[in-house]
């Protein structure tokens, strides 16, 4: 059994709010990659009707300018994984609230950061473990991120461009880890937060919901083979979809590693280890975002873990405690994974508290017949 690990920085971050021009803020997500043909993802989708309906572009909505520039979100997360039904935990996970402390001010980036992922492996640890190990060396500390201090459009489609070759080094790395089988390989999502801005990044089926108002707003796209979209991609690079399986061996489509699969760098792949991308611009209608693997989504809808994540929030305010709470109920409905999950709550608690309180809760009670008729007669005596 793996030990749960993971990077934590500074819990709580308070973000400076961060002025555009009106002519910089078209919408509160920017689809960063997406071709000319996509269609919109419902907000709700389960793992089987996330496949019905796979898209490449993600739910956009329209926000008031003024609501997303008056919004100063406070990081707050928490994080669980357990082994579950399996004999080993292939998954890993990084969560750093601080992230300008964590890199020692290696950028001058005038607004606090964060940065989130998980590793979903397969065909052993390996992987998952050396992305683990490896990422904040690969994505920050070796990257050549942009040196400024002005957060915005373009310095957010650098960030994406950087993130981009990022991933594809580090597939590259484990190419060339002696350590790591050719066979082994990792899904990897992560989520970097700049002020309003959240980027995610997702290669293969670890998956990012956003509770916005209480809807369910998916992030990321899950590439299985039974998306239409990357099968059509997987089939025009001379690759095959058998039995619901890439080349009948692999449950994704997307991944780094299992270089047995793939063809000499600088090739097009069937398997590729390249991302899609999906940029946000939060508001204080955001409440929290759910990072997960499959392990929790095979089970979990987004509406169920967005309503399951609210409640518990209610109760204790302890985005912890959420997270395990989910990796609790996905080994209740008997996924048949490991599970993994990070939740990001984007107020600080004495707002969620005030939310909470001014929220109605209702009572729930049940009665059997005879009880019931005992009280109306003595309501109606009295």
């Amino acid at each position: 059994m793996a030990a749960e690990t993971e990077f934590i920085c500074h819990p709580t971050v308070s973000f400076q709010c961060l002025h555009l021009p009106s002519s910089n803020i078209q919408s509160d997500f920017f689809t960063l990659s997406q071709p000319d043909t996509a269609a919109p993802i419902p907000l709700d989708l389960s793992r089987r009707e996330s496949a019905l309906s796979c898209s490449t572009s993600l739910q956009t909505t329209k926000v008031s300018e003024t609501l997303t520039r008056k919004f100063v979100p406070r990081i707050r997360s928490g994080s669980h994984t357990d082994i579950g039904p399996r004999s080993s935990n292939e998954d890993e996970h990084i969560r750093i609230d601080d992230l300008c402390t964590y890199l020692c001010s290696l950028y001058s980036w005038s607004e606090p950061s964060s940065f989130y992922a998980v590793f979903d492996g397969h065909g052993g640890q390996g992987a998952a473990t050396f992305m683990k190990n490896n990422t904040m060396k690969i994505f920050f500390e070796n990257a050549e991120l942009p040196q400024t201090s002005d957060v915005e459009e373009t310095f957010l489609q650098a960030m994406e461009t950087c993130h981009l070759r990022s991933y594809v080094q580090a597939d590259q790395a484990l190419a060339d880890e002696l350590s790591v089988d050719s066979y082994c390989g990792t899904t990897a999502l992560t989520v970097l937060v700049l002020g309003r801005n959240l980027l995610v990044a997702n290669a293969g089926d670890c998956r990012a919901v956003l509770c916005r108002r209480g809807v369910a707003v998916q992030l990321s796209q899950d590439h299985r083979p039974s998306c239409e979209v990357e099968k059509k991609r997987v089939e025009d690079l001379g690759g095959s979809i058998e039995y619901g399986y890439l080349n009948g061996e692999l449950s994704v489509t997307r991944a780094l590693g299992d270089w047995y699969m793939k063809l000499p760098v600088g090739s097009a792949s069937p398997l590729t280890a390249e991302p899609e991308f999906q940029l946000t611009k939060l508001t204080e209608d955001d409440e929290f975002l759910i990072i997960a693997c499959d392990g929790i989504w095979d089970v979990l809808s987004n509406e169920e873990a967005v309503r399951l994540v609210q409640q518990e929030l209610r109760y204790h305010n302890d985005p912890e405690q959420c997270a395990k709470e989910l990796t609790n109920q996905a080994l209740m409905r008997d996924t048949s994974d490991n599970v993994t999950a990070i939740v990001v709550c984007f107020s600080s608690p004495e707002r969620q508290d005030r939310v909470s309180s001014q929220r109605p809760r209702r009572l729930r009670f049940c009665m059997s017949e005879e009880a019931r008729a005992k009280l109306r007669e003595f309501i109606e005596g009295n």
